[in-house]
C-alpha cells in the first residue's frame, strides 16, 4: 500500500484496498529502529533514488532537435515543456515520488529519534535526516514552483513541506508558499548542520557529510539571493584555501581512456564528488546519442572551442564524442546488476548531486552579484586551470576586459554573472543544473523544430514568465487537495 501524496502512481490501490497493514509498518522494513546504527541503515533511503537530469536537460537550452534519431516520449514531452501522466525510470513523476519517498524515510528516522530513551546518542543521525529532508524539499520546490523571489515568494504556491510520517489514509495537504518552503528548508539546514558527523558514515560520499552539507548551503543561499552566506559556507567547504585540490581535473581526464574516465567521474574516490546517490537510471547510455532532443555540435563548440569564439579564447579540455549527429561530454558509467543466473537486471548509476566545482561557481556568482569582480575572476581562473590544456595564466586567465568584450553592451555585473553561468553550463552539461539557472535567472529558452510531424505544433519560445517553466504537479495529487500549476 502506498500513500497518496508520496506515491501518486498507486492512488488507485489506495482507493480500492485496505491500508491497515501498511500503516503499521515503517518505510524500510529491513531496519529495526532501536539503535543509532539501525537508524543510519534506514537513512540510506533518505535520498531521492531517481534521476532529474534527463528531464532538466531536455527542457533547457542545451538541447535541439536531431532528426537522425527517433523520438522517445519522455524526451519529447520534456522538450515541449508538456505535462505528463506516465511514470517510469528517468521520468519527472518518478522523481517527485522519489523525493517524497526520501522525505518519508527522513521523517520516520526523526520520529524514532525523538522517541528514543537517549536522543543525544542519535545526534549524527538526526543531522543527516534533517539535511536529507531539506534537500528533497529544495529540489521539489525548485522544479515544481516558481523560483525564489523576495517580492513574490510570499504568495507564489509552494509544495507541501512534510514534517511527520504519514499515518492516515487520504491525508489532505496544502501547498503553502515558496517562502514558507524556503523557511522550513533553512530551519532544517541550520539545525542539522552542526550535528553532522563524518565519522558516523562508512561511505561518507553517499551521505550528507560535512562538506556536502556546506555545499548544499551554498546552493540554497545562492538561490535565496543571500550572497554573503553563499560565500561564508563556501569557505567552510574549502578550509585553508583548498579549492584547487577539489576541482575536477579535465586536463588529466583528457589523457585517460574512456573506461577509466567514466568510472572515475561519478566515483566516491573523486574528491570533487561531495554527495553521490545510487539509482536505477538509463541516463548513462541515453545522455549522449540516443535521444532525439540532445546536444548538437554548434552548442557544444560555441562553449568549448577557440575557433567558435568561446569565452576563454582557447580550447577547453572537456572530452567530447560525436555520434549520430549529436555530441556529448564523456562522463557517466553505470553498473549492470542482475540476479544470479539471470539475464535481466538494471543499470545502477551513481550520480553526483553536489560537487566542489559547483561550490566554486556558486561562490564566484555571489561575488559577481556583489560587484566584487576581482574575487569572482580569481575563482573562475582557478577553475580554468583545471579545464584548459597547457594552462598559462598569462594568456588564458579571464579578465574583466575579456568578459566585457565577450558580452558587448552589458553592464559589468550582468557580463560577469553570464561568464560564470557560461563556464558552469559546460562543466555540468548533461547534469541538469543549467535548467535551475534558467529558472532563477529568467533566461529565455528557444526550442527549434526541425520536423513538425514529430513535435506537432507548440509554442517554441519559453519566456521568463511562461507558466510552463514550472513542471505540472502529478495528476493524482489533486486527490490530496493540491491545486495544479496554472497553464
Amino acid at each position: 500500500m502506498k500513500k497518496l501524496l508520496i506515491y501518486t502512481t498507486s492512488t488507485f490501490v489506495l482507493l480500492s484496498t485496505g491500508c491497515e497493514k501498511y500503516l503499521s509498518t515503517i518505510p524500510d522494513q529491513r531496519a529495526s529502529l532501536t539503535t543509532p546504527e539501525s537508524v543510519s541503515e534506514l537513512l540510506v533511503n533518505a535520498y531521492p533514488h531517481a534521476n532529474y537530469m534527463p528531464t532538466c536537460e531536455a527542457m533547457s537550452d542545451n538541447v535541439s532537435e536531431n532528426t537522425e534519431i527517433a523520438p522517445s516520449l519522455s524526451n519529447l514531452t520534456a522538450y515541449k515543456w508538456e505535462p505528463v501522466e506516465a511514470t517510469g525510470i528517468d521520468w519527472q513523476i518518478n522523481y517527485w515520488n522519489a523525493c517524497y519517498e526520501a522525505i518519508a524515510v527522513a521523517n520516520q528516522a526523526l520520529e524514532t529519534i525523538s522517541q528514543a530513551n537517549d536522543p543525544q546518542a542519535y545526534a549524527a543521525q538526526k543531522g543527516e535526516a534533517l539535511l536529507a529532508r531539506a534537500y528533497a524539499h529544495f529540489m521539489l520546490v525548485n522544479l515544481w514552483c516558481k523560483p525564489y523571489n523576495k517580492t513574490t515568494s510570499e504568495s507564489d504556491p509552494g509544495i507541501p513541506y512534510v514534517l511527520e510520517p504519514e499515518k492516515v489514509v487520504m491525508k489532505r495537504y496544502e501547498r503553502k508558499t515558496v517562502a514558507y518552503v524556503y523557511e522550513h528548508i533553512e530551519k532544517d539546514l541550520l539545525e542539522g548542520l552542526p550535528l553532522i558527523n563524518d565519522a558516523s558514515y562508512k561511505k561518507p560520499a553517499f551521505h550528507f557529510n560535512k562538506r556536502a552539507a556546506y555545499a548544499f548551503a551554498t546552493r540554497f543561499y545562492l538561490f535565496k539571493q543571500d550572497y554573503e552566506k553563499t560565500i561564508q559556507y563556501a569557505e567552510f567547504v574549502f578550509p585553508n584555501n583548498s579549492r584547487l585540490s577539489y576541482l575536477r581535473d579535465w586536463v588529466a581526464y583528457a589523457s585517460y581512456t574512456t573506461s577509466v574516465r567514466t568510472r572515475l567521474y561519478n566515483s566516491s574516490s573523486e574528491k570533487t564528488n561531495l554527495l553521490l546517490v545510487e539509482e536505477i537510471s538509463s541516463w548513462s547510455f541515453n545522455y549522449g546519442s540516443t535521444y532525439r532532443f540532445s546536444v548538437l555540435p554548434q552548442t557544444m563548440y560555441s562553449l568549448t572551442l577557440k575557433s567558435y569564439n568561446n569565452l576563454v579564447g582557447t580550447d577547453l579540455a572537456y572530452v567530447t564524442v560525436n555520434s549520430n549527429g549529436s555530441i556529448y561530454v564523456s562522463k557517466f558509467f553505470a553498473n549492470f546488476i542482475s540476479p544470479l543466473n539471470s539475464n535481466l537486471g538494471n543499470y545502477y548509476l551513481s550520480l553526483p548531486l553536489l560537487t566542489a566545482d559547483e561550490v566554486v561557481f556558486n561562490e564566484a556568482e555571489a561575488y559577481a552579484m556583489q560587484d566584487q569582480y576581482t574575487e569572482a575572476l580569481d575563482l573562475l581562473n582557478t577553475i580554468l586551470s583545471k579545464k584548459i590544456k597547457s594552462y598559462n595564466p598569462a594568456t588564458h586567465n579571464l579578465t574583466l576586459q575579456k568578459v566585457r568584450s565577450h558580452y558587448p553592451g552589458q553592464d559589468d555585473r550582468t557580463a560577469m554573472v553570464n561568464a560564470v553561468l557560461e563556464l558552469k553550463r559546460i562543466e555540468f552539461m548533461h547534469e541538469g543544473l543549467r535548467w535551475f539557472d534558467i529558472l532563477r535567472k529568467g533566461i529565455t529558452v528557444v526550442h527549434p523544430v526541425a520536423d513538425m510531424s514529430i513535435t506537432g505544433n507548440f509554442n517554441t519560445v519559453l519566456g521568463p514568465d511562461d507558466p510552463r517553466r514550472q513542471i505540472q504537479l502529478p495528476p493524482l495529487t489533486v486527490l490530496a487537495g493540491l491545486e495544479p500549476n496554472p497553464r
